[in-house]
């Protein structure tokens, strides 16, 4: 699991995409280029936006002892428990690949599943900070697609280059 956790963040997401995004441009493919392109986008927002939430919430991780209530905004690793950074990425970058081609995108949502779990089995997590990190990236993978005009299309229906 702590290999999970250390493989699972969003360097090597990022570093994903951009060798498939890398494929697909050799191809010729656009529609891949774009979706490769979105969800490198939703993991870089989702990212960004569960660090702001990070600071502003201060929540200790399980391996801190102190009493409960809100610590404010505070930069230390720490104190930077909610929500957890690992799952909103992971989930933001195969969220929008399902909301793409949900066949395909299917296939991968194992991966978020298990670097979530990854990090509460190795203490840096609670059952909350990556259930919300989960819906946080959801929620950016959803708005990127919609954004970069991402359709779910019937792989039947439409023809392949």
């Amino acid at each position: 699991m702590r290999a999970v956790s250390r493989f699972g963040d969003w360097q090597e997401h990022v570093g994903l995409g951009l060798i498939f995004l890398g494929v697909a441009y050799f191809r010729r493919s656009k529609k891949w280029m774009r979706i490769f392109a979105a969800m490198i986008l939703a993991c870089a927002l989702a990212g960004a936006a569960a660090r702001v939430i990070k600071i502003s919430t201060g929540r200790a991780r399980p391996d801190v002892q102190m009493d409960a209530g809100w610590n404010g905004p505070r930069f230390s690793y720490r104190y930077n428990a909610f929500p957890s950074g690992h799952t909103v990425a992971s989930t933001a970058f195969f969220a929008t690949l399902a909301f793409a081609s949900w066949r395909i995108g299917l296939a991968f949502l194992w991966v978020p599943l298990l670097i979530a779990f990854s990090r509460m089995y190795i203490a840096a997590h609670f059952l909350s900070d990556v259930v919300c990190a989960s819906l946080l990236g959801v929620v950016v993978a959803y708005f990127v697609a919609r954004w970069m005009q991402l359709q779910i299309r019937n792989p039947k229906s439409e023809i392949r280059n």
